[in-house]
């Protein structure tokens, strides 16, 4: 397996070095080999050939961005050869087979002085870990033998049973009597040569699945002016208790989404990954064919884009549990414009700088909507805080007047937005609201609370509403369970006042009563999807209003979701320990 004729000996002014071949065109070796490719020719040579065919010339065509000094990172060259090669490329294996106990042999076939045809090497793994989170060291098989003399650099690294590629040798020893050396592994190079990804053996994934991923990668790069931050869309794929950014960090988009699917064996933070990346990307083929990936329990195909839809521009605002006490919380600000969704801000906070924290990301996140666009300011909250009223929050430090009159503000229940089967059902009770020019109103009144929150739940679902108003705040337990209830049915738009009645067996006169009375005059004939704007106008006539008693929709909650206007919800992981 060791006398593969893909190892290839490479040649550039005064240095020799190793490579291998990849594809029928392209070799891979060490910069440091062909450093002096600008001023010096490439050769190559694949030894064990005959004939003209042995001896082709390359070009640099691709590196890991080495800057020149010998612990410096990227020390990857792919090289571009003048013609296609007759022989079979290389076979990688899986990223942990260079890893074992007892150790695995491991052959490195390399070009050291007076070696024109090449010469093996043994050698073995120390361990999987990292040096500076890019090389693994090697060792000595035995006591003897060919050491990583000058030459090796580029050699294909290969287990001696298989013959299969783990890495390269990137450096070895200066001291004669010191048998060790270093090898970039096959993953760490992928980083750099997004390629070689899809030759890389990944358990969970197949190569179609990587090359889908590396095209919306591409599409991604290709976008002049989108700012794309490789870290946070690592940490909204795995969730806050995924596995952190590696110490090296990201050097480029790609390198996150192929750490994602080389070490994280996580197939679920791979989709969320690729959700998130479809929204800066332009091109909706591109976007529907990553659409397609297998997801249990969701129908794959593309969803045909409703002929009309609203066309807002929201500001999303995700309050979540950070998983780190009770206490703190992860507070997440993003902008979409058109298909494309910009984080803003993001980060873990106590609950008392929640909300200094997110009015100051939304003040920002506004420069990025189109001056025509309909600005909307989305609240995801944990259900626990659905009833605080995020509309009279200050706008600012400067500015005490409410954000609810400022924009349109609404609210959505978290939970709900990480189920891919409502947010499903959603969509689809969306398609419906579009055929139609109002709303059906289902009332949930004072004296109501005792009923049984299933078969509300099982009627809502049975499409008998695409409004829910509430005489009262859910605010106990029997109003909280109606609540829940109604959030477990795909109904767009939930209406309630933050205060008022509490709920009883006698309720003619009282103010829920009230707030459902004027609540069905004032929606009656107005569609779901004006439904922000309208409680817009409302809340700025009730913060206007100097009358003795306070506006009826002084304290009015709106919940409306429709999942077009904010697509691709994340689907966090669960604790583990839950």
């Amino acid at each position: 397996m060791t006398g593969a004729a893909w190892h290839a000996r490479i040649r550039c002014g005064p240095r020799t070095g190793s490579g291998f071949l990849v594809t029928e065109r392209h070799v891979l070796t060490c910069a440091h080999v062909v450093h002096r490719a600008e001023s010096a020719p490439v050769d190559v040579t694949f030894a064990q050939l005959r004939g003209a065919e042995r001896e082709l010339t390359a070009r640099v065509v691709g590196d890991g961005g080495w800057a020149g000094h010998d612990t410096d990172p990227g020390d990857l060259a792919v090289l571009e050869l003048d013609r296609d090669v007759p022989l079979k490329p290389a076979e990688f294996a899986a990223p942990s087979d260079a890893y074992g106990d007892p150790p695995r042999r491991l052959i490195a076939y390399g070009f050291p002085h007076h070696y024109d045809e090449g010469t093996l090497a043994e050698y073995r793994a120390t361990a999987d870990q990292l040096i500076a989170g890019e090389w693994v060291q090697l060792e000595a098989w035995a006591g003897h033998g060919q050491p990583l003399a000058p030459g090796f650099s580029g050699a294909a690294v290969t287990l001696a049973d298989t013959g299969q590629v783990v890495g390269m040798v990137s450096a070895a020893a200066r001291r004669p009597d010191v048998r060790n050396g270093r090898m970039l592994p096959a993953h760490v190079m992928a980083r750099y040569w997004p390629p070689l990804g899809a030759l890389i053996p990944t358990p969970e994934y197949e190569r179609h699945d990587k090359e889908r991923l590396r095209a919306l990668v591409e599409a991604v790069a290709r976008q002049d002016g989108l700012e794309c931050r490789p870290e946070q869309l690592y940490r909204d794929a795995v969730g806050p208790l995924g596995p952190p950014v590696p110490a090296h960090g990201f050097r480029s988009l790609w390198d996150a989404a192929w750490y994602l699917l080389s070490e994280v064996p996580d197939r679920a933070a791979v989709r969320r990954f690729t959700a998130r990346l479809a929204d800066f990307a332009a091109a909706a083929p591109t976007r529907y064919a990553l659409r397609s990936w297998p997801h249990p329990g969701r129908d794959t195909r593309p969803a045909p884009r409703p002929a009309e839809r609203p066309a807002w521009a929201p500001i999303l605002v995700e309050i979540a549990p950070s998983g780190s006490g009770d206490d703190r919380f992860l507070v997440e600000v993003s902008v979409y414009n058109g298909r494309h969704r910009r984080l803003v801000g993001s980060r873990t906070l106590p609950a008392g700088r929640v909300r200094g924290y997110a009015l100051e990301r939304i003040d920002e996140a506004f420069y990025d909507l189109d001056p025509d666009a309909r600005e909307l300011i989305a609240f995801v909250l944990p259900r626990r805080w659905l009833n605080t009223d995020v509309a009279r929050w200050a706008r600012s430090a400067d500015d005490d007047s409410p954000l609810g009159s400022f924009a349109p503000v609404v609210v959505l229940d978290l939970e709900r937005r990480r189920s891919g089967m409502l947010q499903r059902k959603l969509t689809q009770q969306w398609r419906h609201l579009d055929t139609r020019d109002k709303g059906r109103l289902h009332h949930v009144r004072c004296d109501a609370l005792g009923q049984d929150p299933t078969k509300l739940t099982v009627g809502l679902r049975s499409g008998g509403a695409d409004i829910v108003g509430f005489g009262v705040p859910p605010r106990t337990d029997a109003g909280r369970r109606l609540f829940a209830a109604s959030l477990n049915a795909p109904v767009p738009v939930l209406v309630w006042p933050r205060s008022g009645c509490r709920g009883g067996p006698s309720h003619t006169d009282c103010r829920g009563r009230a707030f459902l009375d004027r609540l069905t005059a004032h929606l009656a004939d107005l569609p779901p999807g004006e439904l922000p704007s309208f409680v817009h106008g409302l809340r700025q006539e009730a913060y206007a209003s100097d009358g003795p008693e306070p506006h009826w929709a002084h304290d009015l909650a709106l919940l409306w979701e429709d999942p077009r206007c904010l697509p691709d919800p994340v689907a966090y992981q669960h604790s583990p320990v839950g």
